[in-house]
């Protein structure tokens, strides 16, 4: 009798997500464009995004938004939403017009120093820095969203927070892509006997599908915050957890150093592009900068004239694309320990020596670039949402564990997954890091400092509006498909839809190849082939979703546009839901 009582509760579980998810109108999941009046939350997930609206609903704005969508990926979408992790969130304060950036990113504990991941023989130990206990910097996600919330948020932290707890404590229903997630991750996660107890419960298998998923610890945590704010997580029993369970897996991580964390709040990265203000994440993140310099440089072209995704198109794209990732390998660091040269890496006429230089109808060899000389004169393991509300805000959020599930371990008694971002660290200058980049001085391991990302949560401004908000998760890539988005917009007057659909190409300096999804014409890639490219490029024609693996990027945009919202959720992740009312 018991066994059929709960059969029947887990089908009204599942029915009420159904039903809950398209609650507020018709949503966006895939291959699809609808439009709103009111406000939009586009993520990965799609339990998240609609925990998102309803806060949209009830007046809250886009930073309440932003926040409840952000607790709630934590429970449901755990391969990367997070509260053990940390990440940027980009915000348009439209009362102000003025737009602000928010680190929230992991910082190095105390005890951290620059040769902690070598051997005896002084080469890098990937191990150490992936997935043991110490690849783990101090987390900044509760931080960050706190501090959002009470900076430019109109609700209360008990309001927002509220639906994760209940997620968590009540529990939601497992869908196909976490228990694939779970099984493609087993045999290293699941090796941890805390992150066992909590994702493999049934002999050591993952949550089946359709399961109700309860997670008693992560409420816990929760009802913490809830109680106490950012105290709760940084302070008290929460923090002693934590810090227990990192010294007793040989980690480094105390509650001093949990205590002393701190929230950053920056002065965004600011270019324009064709008329319209392009506003993204300073460092420690390398994408606004480079975002801001790629599109100085591809303004100097008639890129609508060449065409999307032609060989001409893409050869100038990538060898812009080149440079940037050649800059931040000796220019990015954490600012409040490396002198950054923001000014001369996004300046004009930076962009114009560069463009100089670009050969214009052939490959210039990764090997024959170097940084760049600056004019003398006064940085699938990630997630993105973007938020934008009638009042005008606009948010774009991304944030990560770095590898997906972090590096595997939760805290025990926690629920949390705690992160590996020491690996984002130069752990030796010129080896390259998991996503294959590669850094120097300006980004070696010190106490207290913040490792480099690729993260570029950006915003589009046109006539003092926030029109457009996007980014996308994908390690290296993440800059890269950022940046198509944005001029598939501007240039190619595309929808987002379209825009996101597009196959999408990358580089990064080194290795020296160029990357490329399916939905290519061949001709285009023989073309590039001929004019001296490495390619890695599936020959198939057709602009359907990549197979898995060959994804470059997922993004997660709204666009204001006449008075409406549309968004779109990356159909190349068939979970994530883009959503109005």
């Amino acid at each position: 009798m018991l066994k059929h009582l709960r059969i029947l509760f887990t089908l009204f579980i599942v029915c009420f997500v159904a039903l809950d998810s398209t609650a507020y109108g018709k949503s966006v999941a895939v291959d699809e464009l609808a439009t709103y009046k009111n406000g939009m939350v586009s993520s990965q997930e799609a339990i998240a995004s609609t925990v998102g609206v309803d806060i949209l609903r009830k007046g809250g704005n886009a930073v309440d938004a932003a926040v409840a969508t952000g607790f709630a990926l934590a429970v449901t979408y755990p391969r990367a939403g997070n509260i053990g992790g940390g990440g940027f969130m980009l915000v348009y304060v439209a009362e102000l017009k003025k737009s602000v950036a928010i680190d929230y990113r992991e910082m190095a504990p105390k005890a951290a120093n620059r040769d902690m991941f070598l051997d005896a023989d002084g080469n890098v130990d990937n191990r150490k820095s992936r997935f043991s206990a110490l690849s783990s910097g101090v987390p900044g996600t509760v931080a960050g969203m706190v501090y959002a919330l009470e900076t430019y948020g109109t609700m209360s932290l008990a309001e927002v927070i509220q639906p994760a707890i209940d997620l968590a404590d009540k529990g939601f229903v497992v869908s196909n892509e976490l228990h694939s997630a779970l099984s493609r991750h087993q045999r290293r996660i699941g090796k941890f006997e805390s992150t066992r107890a909590v994702y493999y419960p049934n002999n050591d298998k993952p949550m089946p599908v359709g399961r109700l998923f309860v997670q008693k610890d992560l409420a816990w945590v929760l009802k913490q915050i809830k109680a106490r704010g950012a105290k709760g997580f940084y302070e008290g029993p929460v923090a002693k957890k934590i810090a227990l369970d990192s010294q007793k897996n040989d980690g480094i991580i105390t509650e001093q150093d949990l205590a002393d964390y701190k929230v950053m709040d920056r002065a965004p990265i600011t270019g324009t592009y064709r008329n319209h203000q392009v506003v993204s994440m300073p460092p420690p993140s390398s994408g606004g900068i480079h975002l801001v310099q790629m599109l100085n440089i591809l303004e100097h072209w008639d890129i609508k004239e060449s065409k999307l995704n032609s060989a001409l198109t893409i050869n100038r794209m990538v060898e812009v694309m080149k440079r940037a990732y050649s800059d931040r390998s000796l220019h990015l660091g954490d600012p409040d320990f490396h002198d950054v040269p923001v000014a001369q890496l996004i300046s004009k006429r930076y962009a114009k020596d560069l463009y100089q230089k670009i050969s214009k109808k052939q490959v210039t060899p990764s090997d024959d670039i170097r940084p760049g000389v600056l004019p003398k004169y006064e940085s699938d393991q990630t997630t993105h949402y973007s938020v934008m509300d009638k009042y005008g805000n606009a948010v774009a959020n991304t944030y990560t564990l770095n590898a997906s599930f972090g590096n595997g371990r939760v805290a025990e008694g926690t629920g949390i997954l705690m992160n590996n971002e020491m690996d984002d660290f130069s752990a030796k200058s010129g080896v390259p890091n998991m996503f294959g980049l590669i850094g120097g001085e300006a980004n070696s391991i010190e106490a207290g400092k913040r490792p480099l990302s690729s993260m570029t949560p950006s915003l589009v401004i046109k006539d003092g509006k926030a029109m457009m908000a996007t980014g996308s998760v994908g390690g290296s890539r993440i800059i890269t498909t950022t940046l198509q988005a944005i001029m598939n917009v501007i240039d190619h007057q595309m929808d987002i839809l379209s825009a996101t659909k597009a196959p999408r190409f990358h580089h990064q300096w080194y290795p020296d190849s160029l990357v490329m999804e399916n939905g290519f014409n061949p001709d285009v890639i023989n073309q590039l082939r001929s004019m001296g490219y490495t390619v890695d490029a599936p020959e198939k024609m057709g602009h359907s979703a990549t197979p898995a693996g060959r994804n470059i990027g997922f993004l997660q945009s709204i666009v204001f546009k006449d008075g409406v919202f549309t968004g779109t959720a990356d159909p190349r992740r068939k979970e994530s839901l883009a959503i109005g009312f």
